[in-house]
C-alpha cells in the first residue's frame, strides 16, 4: 500500500510499501492489509501503526482526523501527528498533548454552548417584551 499522512499544513509522512497497518477508530481499533476493500474511517486520538519490509514497525501518534482507503492508496488527514520510533513515547504524546486539547476544546464547546443558550433566552425575553 501507499500511505500519505498529512496535517493542516503539510504531508509528514509518504510510504510505498506498507504490508499492514493498524487504526484508533471512534468504533475501536481495526487492521488493514492491502487487500482490504476500500473504506473510509474516523480516527481518534491514538497510535498508528505501520509496516513496511525495509522499515519494520512504525508508530505514529495522530490526533482526530479520516482515513480513506481507495485502492492500494491510502491517506490519512489528521489535525496533528508526531513520528518517533518507541510505542512508549508515542503513547505518552497521545495523553499530554492530544487528549488534553480534547479536553480544553470540551470546555470551550461548553462555554460557547452557555452563551448561546443565554443569548436565545435574552433574544426572547426582548420578543415578549418589545
Amino acid at each position: 500500500m501507499n500511505l500519505k499522512i498529512s496535517i493542516p499544513t503539510k504531508v509528514i509522512l509518504e510510504r510505498t510499501g506498507v504490508v499492514r497497518m493498524v487504526v484508533e477508530t471512534i468504533s475501536g481499533s481495526f487492521g488493514i492489509l492491502p487487500l482490504r476493500l476500500d473504506c473510509i474511517a474516523c480516527l481518534v486520538p491514538g497510535v498508528l501503526l505501520f509496516e513496511t519490509k525495509e522499515e519494520g514497525e512504525r508508530f505514529i501518534a495522530v490526533d482526530e482526523g479520516i482515513l480513506a482507503k481507495t485502492g492500494s492508496d491510502v491517506h490519512v488527514s489528521v489535525r496533528n501527528a508526531v513520528i518517533a520510533n518507541e510505542l512508549g513515547t508515542i503513547e505518552q504524546i497521545v495523553k499530554e498533548q492530544f487528549l488534553v486539547r480534547t479536553e480544553e476544546e470540551k470546555k470551550i464547546y461548553s462555554m460557547l454552548a452557555k452563551l448561546e443558550s443565554d443569548f436565545i433566552r435574552n433574544l426572547m425575553e426582548l420578543s415578549r417584551h418589545g
